[in-house]
């Protein structure tokens, strides 16, 4: 197959073209299609150029794809599924990509947004930015399809796409989201599929037996090169594993619950594997259900975390008490991120507006519902009512009306708590949730009152139930001194022998400004406006951007080093083993973004305890 470099349409005029587009209908998207824009740029590697007439046939093979699912005036369920899987074979034998080019999100920009526009917005209507702007090319409304066609195909078969057809996309979803452990391999995806495909999965969850089933490869991985068994054999293993999941499924003979918990591997079944700590994967039986019983003491209350970014606040009521069951985030990195840190914990990555709690009823009733959200702005205007960050904070609203959770933990900007520009916010939220039966406590808390070497305040916002509500206090800071910038760098700063490393560390010896940078709306790496690079400059640090390695032997005694990404997740008293995957940017905006695992340990503290009094 020849292989074609095609336009890429880059974010700065990707994005007002699609909030343009937002507006239009489906014959004014139409109007719009072409074959080049004036803003679309090539990488400068060697290789032919895609043509306009090859662009135009592309389209034309599209179109009557979804012209069989009712383009442009209908659609279903059923008929967008079946386009689905026909445009994902389709996309993969016919636009001559290679995984390289078709790894690039503005290339699936550029698609979606000058050749097949009308498709992509009737496909997904009133899409989410993901879903046109490639930014997780796992939900992109053309390239997650691309991508799930490459990971199946069998090119040695008569229907090459045929495994397309195993699992639903929700489904197919689970592996991709482990992609860093499982799913970049077509080698290890297409034997789970042919493993699955073979499966007795008569009166089971399929969803639960599938999650229970990749949880145990993922046990496996550090010991297995998967790539390196030969086809016959990995299946031969892999259904192995997959009976396991399939018997911890099915309910004992006896009537009894016997299955093995999720979290536990079963005695010697991975050699050399620590075994997994005795809260993980509890049975649904010992699980807090929605009667408002409390918890028993020393079981582990259950939680779901949306906007969960890197991690960060999980971990901290990870240490609070909480296992979470559930972690969304519309970031692929992010989800990547969490899934190395924690290959036990269970990431769906999607926006969360597009999740249906009725497709995983377990989370109904948690302990805890969380959400680290991304930072809302004033209100100046009716239209930014419909900005995305104020979406997102109402859709978390709305969720905890359906999940029925003990406890609400909501967090952002202290404005949200304090200032009069966002009253009426708070009013919004607090006469919903307590006319659901919730009372709402309000507070600003700073992470430095809890030894995290950062001066970082944020607003909180806490529900509870009765009778929880009444035992609930906000945690009193620790009275210690936090760190300084100084102390927590200076190991790092001399690692590669600076000789100014020790006069920098007394020199920086107070806490750090807040560390900004986790939206999508700034730029890249760098640590914030003028203000706040002025103030690390204080500190003895360049700000304009961010180092690749801590300064070595030949950087100047006098000179300003710059913070590398894992520096600055120190900042966020982030452990220095938690491992970020993604470029620079997308490293430093998980870290900008996270709330510091201290912070959230001492308030999921305080409301664990209220849940278990």
């Amino acid at each position: 197959m020849i292989s074609f470099l095609y336009p890429r349409l880059l974010p700065d005029r990707a994005a007002p073209l699609f909030a343009e587009y937002r507006q239009l209908s489906l014959p004014e998207l139409t109007e719009r299609v072409a074959f080049a824009h004036e803003s679309s740029v090539y990488v400068a590697t060697g290789g032919d150029r895609v043509t306009a007439d090859r662009l135009r046939e592309l389209r034309q093979g599209v179109l009557a794809l979804a012209a069989q699912a009712g383009f442009p005036d209908d659609s279903d369920r059923a008929r967008n599924a079946e386009f689905d899987l026909a445009l994902a074979a389709l996309l993969h034998t016919e636009s001559g990509m290679v995984p390289a080019e078709a790894a690039a999100r503005d290339v699936w920009a550029f698609l979606a947004l000058i050749v097949l526009p009308d498709v992509a917005f009737w496909r997904y209507p009133h899409p989410p930015r993901d879903r046109v702007l490639g930014t997780d090319l796992t939900r992109h409304v053309f390239g997650r399809l691309w991508w799930r066609a490459q990971l199946v195909r069998s090119s040695d078969a008569s229907e090459p796409y045929a495994a397309l057809r195993i699992l639903g996309e929700a489904a197919f979803d689970q592996i991709y989201a482990r992609r860093a452990a499982l799913g970049g391999s077509p080698h290890l995806v297409r034997s789970i599929l042919r493993v699955w495909d073979g499966l007795d999965l008569h009166g089971l969850n399929e969803r639960e037996t599938l999650r229970d089933f990749l949880k145990r490869l993922l046990r496996l991985a550090p010991f297995v090169l998967f790539d390196a068994v030969e086809e016959e054999a990995l299946d031969n293993e892999l259904r192995a594993v997959a009976q396991q999941s399939v018997d911890a499924q099915r309910p004992s003979p006896h009537g009894t619950d016997d299955r093995v918990p999720t979290g536990t591997p079963e005695e010697g079944q991975f050699p050399g594997k620590e075994e997994a700590p005795a809260s993980a994967g509890l049975p649904a039986s010992s699980r807090s259900g929605t009667s408002g019983t409390a918890p028993p003491r020393g079981h582990p209350l259950r939680s779901v975390e949306i906007c969960a970014g890197c991690g960060a606040q999980a971990l901290g009521l990870e240490r609070a008490g909480f296992e979470p069951v559930l972690l969304i985030d519309n970031k692929a990195d992010a989800c990547f991120t969490i899934a190395k840190n924690r290959p036990d914990w269970d990431v769906v990555c999607m926006d969360v507006a597009d999740f249906r709690v009725y497709e995983r009823q377990e989370i109904i009733g948690v302990d805890l519902l969380s959400a680290g959200l991304p930072r809302v702005k004033p209100m100046p205007t009716e239209q930014d009512d419909a900005s995305d960050e104020r979406g997102v904070l109402r859709t978390a609203a709305h969720l905890a009306l359906v999940i029925r959770p003990k406890a609400v933990l909501l967090e952002n900007v202290p404005d949200l708590v304090d200032s009069p520009a966002f009253e009426s916010d708070r009013s919004w939220l607090t006469e919903t949730l307590t006319q659901a039966g919730y009372q709402c406590h309000w507070a600003v808390l700073n992470a430095a009152d809890f030894e995290v070497p950062q001066n970082r305040r944020s607003g909180f916002l806490v529900a509870l139930q009765s009778p929880y509500s009444a035992r609930f206090s906000w945690p009193r800071p620790t009275g210690l001194t936090p760190p300084t910038v100084g102390s927590v760098l200076g190991p790092t700063m001399a690692a590669r022998g600076w000789p100014g490393a020790e006069r920098w560390a007394e020199q920086a010896g107070r806490i750090a400004p807040a560390l900004v940078g986790g939206s999508d709306r700034r730029g890249g790496a760098d640590l914030g406006p003028t203000g706040s690079k002025r103030a690390w400059e204080a500190l003895g640090v360049n700000g304009n951007s961010l180092g690749d390695t801590p300064p070595g032997a030949e950087f100047p005694p006098d000179a300003l080093p710059k913070l590398t990404v894992e520096q600055t997740a120190l900042i966020q008293s982030i452990p220095g083993d938690w491992q970020f995957t993604g470029g620079k940017t997308s490293r430093y905006r998980q870290i900008g973004h996270a709330m510091p695992p201290p912070l959230a340990h001492a308030v999921g503290a305080a409301v664990a305890a209220a849940l278990r009094s």
